[in-house]
């Protein structure tokens, strides 16, 4: 069977699903950054430690997608991907009880481990199941939920946070029980390629004939036998796997670290709670414009130019924040900045899931973003430690944009190994890297 550009409406509804999931994903991302001011007001805490408890939230997420792998092979894409969300869903209200900092973050942790099982599971079920020649573009577009949640946070934070508290904006993060846990449970179908590499094959063609896929063939499948962690490592893969690990590293680190600390930075340079907390809504709503635009671009010229651009963009954007622009270009260079930072990630997830033979995709995107996640517990750590000394807010913003460049000289690397081809004329069929053996 030859796939065709429609696509059967569950097949939608997969890629709807995991969008979703990933609202409340990025809704988790922000909502800290909303709340610290509030919480070291009650607690007394410094920046150091809010940092600190941002970070064991992070390493949750990085318990998580480092697990990921195995939990799938036990349970399956679907169950995971339910379980991840139940698990951070239900921990999120819980937080809005904390009496004290010591309790608010251990319950960030529970939830940090739901959370880090959702990316990688999310990409591979969307790289799966979305139309031929446009997955980098559905990809984005459901990654972009990722965004959306973080604008709900940050606009419910300006109407809530200054009149009743941080504690409401945790209780919200409970919805995903009641939103996404039904539907998901009714309809969400399991992964074909799952069910293939797991000897399910009558099963895997059945679903396969009904959403209009083509099926993997059974030498596909039996590559599941092979091991999923060693093909990582394999001749093609391991220095592209470096590579892959380094840009999201750098990636997360800018994304939590700008987003925990961005209205702070803002408001130590004078700037009222509202104002602050909305270039924390300019930073994500460019994230979704962009996104799209990055998405499109990627389909056409390829992966690596696009995210090479994605980072210089917002290395410089960064860079400009130190600068006195004015509010509108404070505002622009904020929208620019989040198109670089969660704009950059957003197209890095689909590009390793692809790179990757199709029996370890979740698990090459998985140990991606667990190692990328070290990254993000640096930078909310890091931002409080600079925010906390003497060098200034601006120094927060040089350190960041150094990191950017840092991020931009990994991607160039894939092209320096000779390891990447140029795109072909549906580049999202077609490996980035050369297949295992």
């Amino acid at each position: 069977m030859t796939e065709t550009r429609s696509m059967h409406p569950l097949r939608w509804l997969v890629v709807g699903l995991c969008g979703l999931a990933l609202v409340f994903d990025g809704y988790d991302l922000v909502v800290y950054g909303t709340t610290v001011a509030a919480l070291r007001r009650e607690w007394g805490i410094t920046g150091a430690e809010a940092g600190f408890i941002a970070s064991l939230s992070l390493v949750g997420m990085l318990v998580g997608a480092l697990g990921i792998g195995t939990l799938t092979d036990l349970l399956g894409r679907r169950r995971t991907l339910i379980g991840a969300v139940v698990l951070f869903s239900a921990a999120m209200p819980l937080c809005a009880l904390a009496q004290g900092p010591g309790t608010f973050a251990a319950l960030r942790l529970v939830a940090g481990l739901g959370l880090g099982g959702v990316m990688p599971i999310a990409s591979a079920l969307v790289t799966e199941y979305a139309p031929p020649g446009r997955r980098n573009l559905t990809y984005v577009l459901m990654q972009s939920g990722y965004a959306v949640g973080g604008v709900l946070a940050a606009s419910l934070a300006l109407a809530v946070v200054p009149e009743h508290g941080w504690r409401p904006m945790y209780v919200v993060g409970g919805l995903p029980l009641l939103l996404f846990l039904p539907v998901a449970l009714r309809l969400l179908p399991e992964s074909v390629e799952y069910l293939a590499a797991r000897g399910r094959t009558e099963e895997a063609a059945q679903l396969a004939a009904r959403l209009g896929m083509q099926a993997p063939a059974p030498a596909e499948a039996a590559e599941e036998q092979r091991g999923r962690i060693g093909v990582l490592f394999s001749r093609p893969f391991v220095v592209p796997t470096l590579l892959f690990w380094a840009m999201t590293f750098c990636a997360l680190l800018l994304i939590y670290g700008l987003s925990t600390w961005l209205p702070d930075i803002m408001r130590e340079q004078g700037y009222p709670l509202g104002s602050a907390l909305s270039f924390l809504l300019a930073f994500n709503l460019g994230s979704i414009a962009g996104s799209a635009m990055g998405g499109l671009a990627a389909d056409r010229f390829g992966s690596v130019p696009v995210i090479a651009t994605t980072f210089a963009l917002g290395g410089l954007a960064i860079l400009g924040l130190a600068s006195d622009p004015g509010r509108f270009g404070l505002y622009l260079l904020c929208a620019v900045g989040g198109y670089g930072t969660i704009g950059a990630q957003n197209l890095i997830n689909p590009f390793v899931t692809r790179a990757y033979p199709q029996h370890a995709r979740a698990t090459g995107v998985g140990w991606s973003l667990g190692i990328g996640r070290l990254g993000a517990i640096l930078g909310p750590a890091v931002g409080g430690l600079v925010l906390d000394s003497d060098l200034g807010p601006d120094w927060n913003f040089y350190l960041f944009a150094s990191v950017a460049g840092l991020g931009l000289l990994a991607t160039l690397g894939l092209l320096l190994t000779g390891v990447v081809r140029r795109p072909r004329p549906t580049p999202d069929l077609a490996p980035a890297v050369p297949a295992a053996g």
